[in-house]
């Protein structure tokens, strides 16, 4: 379920205020943050967000199809490795 409508999007306000100086600059940098469950607003269209993921930084170039999601939605905290193949699974002795 979202966030009211009524509220309006959350965004760390901390984040906001570096993703409105990085619009109004001609520089490109990569704003990191720790704030997964701040909305991508329109603001950060073209820009680049470093979220971290528990482990790392991992950068995330914000396009128009983001909007209104998450960051947390595009830095996965887990790994996946695969699931086991039938002639793995088959060696391992029983018992």
């Amino acid at each position: 379920m979202g966030r009211s409508i009524k509220k309006g999007p959350m965004v760390e306000p901390k984040l906001q205020k570096r993703i409105s100086a990085a619009v109004g600059s001609s520089e490109k940098v990569v704003i990191k943050t720790w704030s997964r469950a701040s909305m991508i607003l329109p603001d950060a269209v073209g820009l680049t967000i470093a979220v971290h993921d528990g482990r790392r930084h991992v950068p995330i170039y914000i396009t128009e199809n983001m909007v209104g999601h998450r960051l947390g939605e595009f830095a996965p905290t887990r790994t996946f490795r695969g699931h086991v193949g039938r002639g793995e699974r088959s060696s391992r002795p029983r018992g």
